[in-house]
């Protein structure tokens, strides 16, 4: 594929550092297992001790430490100065002034942007949008409506779009006087509901004034009983569950139980959340600038012996490096993970041990997306304008790649993890190559709004596809990063034909489909042989955040987290017979969990739930089997096919910091 870097990975392994060749073998035979389904340990994980005498052809090209660390630890994208040197030195930005030259403050510039509402055509200063915006917004969103001059209202997202028809309302059918008669009773109850609350408040103390300010800060309940606030077992608490008014079940979701909360590790919210391939290692990250590695209790042992065995005591690299990344060192020391839990603290139920495994320090803003490679590598990305690369086995970060503005997306390719894809918001698209420490490939995004929001690999590699903020979904070809097509997401009408920011992208593998999220509270599923829709779903709340939806280990649902604080669930085996004859691409039949206080930033599902809840006598099926999923034959699993067991394990985060672990057991 890429014929100028095929070179031997044994030759770039240092003989010096045996530790780097056997850590590089057992990272392989990991993967290796994971695909050909050889005998494991107890833990389902190969000794950190084992070789392996031969490699599968599709795992020739993988990265390893040698080569993940070798040459200049903090790398920048060359193509843009390739560019700005042919023409000349382009002039440092410069401060506005006034008509008497004078430099205006910060408060005088923001005063004199107009924002414009696309809503209402409202247009007010810039400096008092922000006492106008959404709740639970996030940095980047507020960062993109700065830099595109507008923002939108949090309601905007949650009109009817092309599935009903918008029959104008006249004077004489009443339309405009049923219409004041809404509004004045929506009116009346706020002010109803504002009133009371002040009569109450009036006679507490000062204390339940600082409260309400911080729920209000923090967009929570103060009065929800699912506080994650709450004292007690969180497990014994069952979550509350609500479904679509037309869906009458049999629902999947409504025995579904909190059975622990990871609360209180991440300081503010948490913007994304990704298992790695094996599905014992979470790594969640957000507002904190931190990487958090949580770890199965049946997987800890595993996990520190490969630290203890091949952690440099320090050192960051063998070779020298540009840049002192000591800042970017874990803050776990070596041993600290080796003390066990405490008995009396420790809840056996409850999956995951109740500290990080790691924490991952040297980003400077919030993070932004995160990507696993098979063999333990994981990526990072920020609004500092950086992509960084962790190894679970080491405590710093192995190499920094710098980029022109905040890296919205990135993703490992799928075959060959040497690579991987960053999406920007200054419009380019590049592929690293990791071992050569420089950008591959790239290409940029054309149109009036460049600003990519969302980026993925589909079709096992074969084509990068981006997501952009006015609603595009451009495919390019990976081999050369060339231009392949596009698809709009957007309604055919009604206030969602307009295309809305792009925040998440899922292959369907099998069925060559794509799974779409954007801001106008919509889900889609796009066949790729056509570029048609083959569904739309609704009922979840997505105007301004970074929400994004993907599927659950065996494809037959979708998840997805909201704004108005829910966990949303939709099937993907669809049942025709509950659809309407006329619109059967569209499917308004969700389940609903609540158990956050505060906007659900992103919700997942475990890969394999079977790691995390033992199955039932007779349900079993072989490690190597659950492992497959991972392999390339994932690529022949349709949808809604696969029943692989009646256990679905699912997480959730909130703006808050929050983090829930659920468990769910279907009917049979």
């Amino acid at each position: 594929m890429y014929d100028c870097c095929k070179i031997q990975l044994l030759e770039r392994l240092p003989s010096a550092c045996p530790s780097y060749t056997q850590l590089y073998w057992d990272l392989q035979m990991s993967a290796v297992n994971a695909v050909s389904g050889v005998a494991l340990e107890p833990s389902g994980l190969v000794s950190p001790g084992s070789t392996v005498r031969s490699l599968t052809k599709e795992l020739q090209h993988s990265l390893d430490l040698a080569s993940a660390t070798s040459g200049e630890k903090v790398v920048t994208a060359q193509d843009e100065q390739t560019l700005t040197q042919s023409g000349g030195q382009t002039p440092g930005p410069q401060r506005p002034r006034s008509n008497s030259g004078r430099e205006l403050t910060d408060e005088e510039i923001l005063a004199s942007v107009m924002i414009k509402n696309l809503d209402t055509g409202e247009e007010i200063p810039l400096i008092q949008a922000e006492e106008k915006l959404p709740a639970g917004i996030n940095p980047l969103t507020l960062h993109i409506m700065r830099r595109t001059k507008e923002y939108i209202a949090n309601d905007a997202a949650q009109s009817d779009d092309d599935d009903k028809p918008q029959a104008p309302l006249t004077d004489t059918d009443g339309g405009k006087l049923k219409q004041k008669t809404t509004q004045l009773k929506k009116f009346l109850g706020k002010s109803v509901k504002k009133a009371k609350h002040l009569a109450e408040e009036y006679g507490e103390k000062a204390v339940n004034k600082v409260k309400s300010v911080r729920d209000e800060v923090f967009h929570t309940d103060q009065d929800d009983p699912s506080s994650s606030d709450d004292e007690g077992m969180p497990y014994t608490r069952p979550a509350k569950f609500k479904a679509a008014h037309s869906f009458k079940g049999p629902f999947d979701f409504d025995q579904i139980k909190v059975v622990q909360d990871l609360s209180g590790e991440h300081m503010g919210a948490v913007w994304t959340m990704k298992f790695s391939h094996c599905g014992r290692l979470l790594a969640t990250a957000g507002q904190d600038n931190v990487v958090r590695i949580w770890v199965l209790k049946t997987a800890f042992d595993y996990f520190n012996n490969m630290r203890l065995k091949y952690n440099t005591e320090g050192r960051v690299s063998p070779s020298p490096s540009q840049e002192s990344l000591c800042s970017s060192k874990s803050d776990t020391d070596p041993g600290a993970s080796c003390a066990p839990e405490d008995p009396d603290m420790e809840d056996r139920n409850a999956p995951f041990r109740q500290v990080p495994f790691c924490k991952y320090k040297g980003h400077t803003a919030d993070l932004l997306d995160l990507s696993w490679s098979k063999n333990f590598f994981l990526l990072s990305s920020s609004m500092d304008k950086t992509v960084r690369l962790w190894h679970i086995s080491r405590r710093e970060c192995l190499c920094c790649f710098q980029h022109i503005d905040f890296v919205t997306a990135i993703a490992f390719h799928p075959r060959d993890d040497r690579y991987f894809l960053s999406g920007s918001l200054d419009g380019k698209l590049r592929l690293w190559n990791i071992p050569d420490k420089k950008v591959a490939l790239w290409n940029e995004v054309d149109g009036q709004t460049r600003l990519i929001t969302a980026a993925n690999f589909c079709q096992n590699g074969k084509y990068a596809v981006i997501g952009t903020y006015d609603g595009r979904c451009i495919f390019y070809d990976t081999e050369r990063l060339k231009y392949h097509t596009q698809i709009h997401v957007r309604s055919t009408r009604g206030r969602n034909k307009v295309g809305r920011k792009i925040t998440g992208i899922e292959p369907l593998p099998g069925e060559n489909k794509i799974l779409v999220t954007s801001n106008d509270s919509r889900i889609r599923l796009y066949d790729l042989r056509d570029l048609s829709l083959s569904m739309k779903y609704k009922g979840y709340v997505n105007s301004s955040s970074q929400i994004k939806a993907s599927f659950s280990h065996d494809y037959s649902f979708i998840v997805s987290g909201s704004e108005d604080k829910y966990v949303y669930i939709w099937s993907t085996y669809h049942d025709l017979s509950k659809f309407t004859s006329v619109r059967r691409d569209r499917n308004d039949f969700w389940e609903g969990i609540k158990a956050h206080n505060a906007v659900v930033t992103s919700a997942i599902f475990a890969p394999h739930p079977g790691l995390i809840v033992p199955q039932e006598t007779g349900a079993e099926k072989p490690e190597a089997e659950c492992k497959s999923l991972d392999s390339t034959d994932s690529e022949t699993i349709p949808s809604g096919a696969l029943k692989t067991d009646h256990t679905e394990v699912l997480l959730s985060a909130d703006f808050t910091g929050a983090i829930k672990v659920f468990i769910n057991v279907k009917k049979y």
